[in-house]
């Protein structure tokens, strides 16, 4: 009987990933290619949202685990529990609502237009027929094909292949917020950012369905970094 209880019990933990979540982690899934929100610095992953998260942590008493991965995963390392929250400048949507639970908003995005200097485009009309280059899963990925059907749209995982696209000429221009745009044209003199504000952009953290708790917690630390106006000073620290 002893040797059928052990047999039992390592059948339940081969069948279950051979581990178990461990309670004293919290688990945040991000895509760190989101400058100033998170992004790699000398092999670590770091940003406006990483340090909210150790806030966060910290105040739940739980040491911060970072999963690096796909925008277009991150719903689903929620859904499934794999991670207890994520954050990489979510747009709050009323699809996405669905799908998770979204935290209280902590800032809002401008959304912009990338171009070569030498481009000829002047106004967001323009942009019809275009190639136009997003990351896959963005809020500038649903805005485009909602807005502009006429145009060819060009999806990339990351943001540097498809400012590699605006360069070489493959895309008319590239569509993103506001901050990690005036890095990439930082890093980019060929590049510039079209006068004007295509679209804003209100970002939140997501939780899984129902997590009420860990909602209520990380909303509380939010409020707190808000009112002392830590966010704000977070995004200008990263955004140098």
């Amino acid at each position: 009987m002893k040797k059928l209880v052990i047999l039992f019990f390592l059948i339940i933990f081969f069948v279950s990933g051979c581990s178990f979540k461990n309670s004293d982690e919290l688990v945040l899934a991000t895509e760190a290619g989101f400058a100033p929100y998170e992004f790699y610095q000398d092999g670590e992953i770091v940003g406006v949202d990483i340090e909210i998260a150790q806030e966060i942590a910290k105040e739940l008493d739980k040491k911060l685990v970072v999963k690096d991965v796909s925008f277009d995963f991150l719903i689903n390392e929620v859904k499934s529990g794999k991670a207890d929250f994520a954050a990489a400048g979510i747009s709050i949507t009323e699809e996405r609502k669905k799908q998770v639970d979204f935290t209280d908003e902590y800032t809002v995005s401008n959304q912009v237009v990338v171009l070569k200097n030498d481009s000829t485009i002047t106004n967001f009309s323009e942009l019809e027929n275009k190639k136009i280059a997003v990351q896959l899963g963005t809020v500038a990925d649903l805005y485009v094909s909602d807005n502009y059907p006429k145009a060819t749209l060009v999806q990339h995982k990351k943001y540097l292949s498809a400012v590699e696209d605006v360069k070489a000429n493959k895309v008319a221009c590239l569509i993103m917020d506001e901050l990690p745009a005036k890095e990439i044209v930082k890093e980019n003199p060929e590049l510039k950012i079209m006068d004007g504000i295509l679209f804003q952009d209100r970002y939140g953290m997501i939780v899984q369905k129902g997590n009420d708790e860990l909602k209520k917690q990380i909303n509380k630390v939010l409020k707190r970094l808000i009112e002392e106006g830590k966010i704000d000073e977070l995004i200008l620290k990263y955004s140098k």
